[in-house]
């Protein structure tokens, strides 16, 4: 049997102010073919999954926390208990608008490495209104910022 425990697991600490930990798929000791599954922690005011898109279908569901999504040209508040699927292709943004820290589960599949991480890493996420389409109205500006 294998067992990824979310308390060995260090996890990445990402510019945007969020830190993903693998429980299926990346670093994590259990690999799946169709799908991955992580632990997401934004912190609080602004910490976001920043604005991009991705060939594979996904889910957030959030754990614990208030945050607002993006989805397309929509923009909707999402709070603990709640999912909201993503369609592949579609631009997409989670930002922590509380002041406690928000806590969510992604699935995607199949499974397999998202340009965004990397992107974001290097400083390199294609900006909202320029390389990408426009935020909703209203909505939190993309964190784009580089690592320092």
């Amino acid at each position: 049997m294998i067992i990824a425990d979310l308390s060995k697991i260090e996890g990445r600490t990402y510019p945007a102010r969020r830190r993903t930990q693998n429980l299926v798929g990346g670093a994590s000791p259990i690999q799946a073919k169709n799908f991955a599954i992580g632990n997401v922690t934004l912190e609080p005011n602004g910490g976001q999954v920043p604005w991009h898109n991705q060939e594979q279908e996904e889910v957030y569901f959030i754990v614990e926390g208030t945050g607002e999504m993006c989805l397309g040209d929509e923009r909707q508040v999402l709070t603990a208990g709640q999912a909201a699927y993503i369609p592949s292709g579609v631009f997409h943004q989670l930002t922590n608008t509380g002041d406690k820290p928000l806590r969510m589960l992604y699935c995607y599949g199949p499974a397999g490495d998202v340009a965004h991480w990397k992107q974001e890493l290097a400083g390199t996420l294609p900006r909202a209104g320029v390389e990408a389409p426009n935020l909703p109205p209203g909505a939190w500006h993309q964190c784009t910022a580089k690592p320092q």
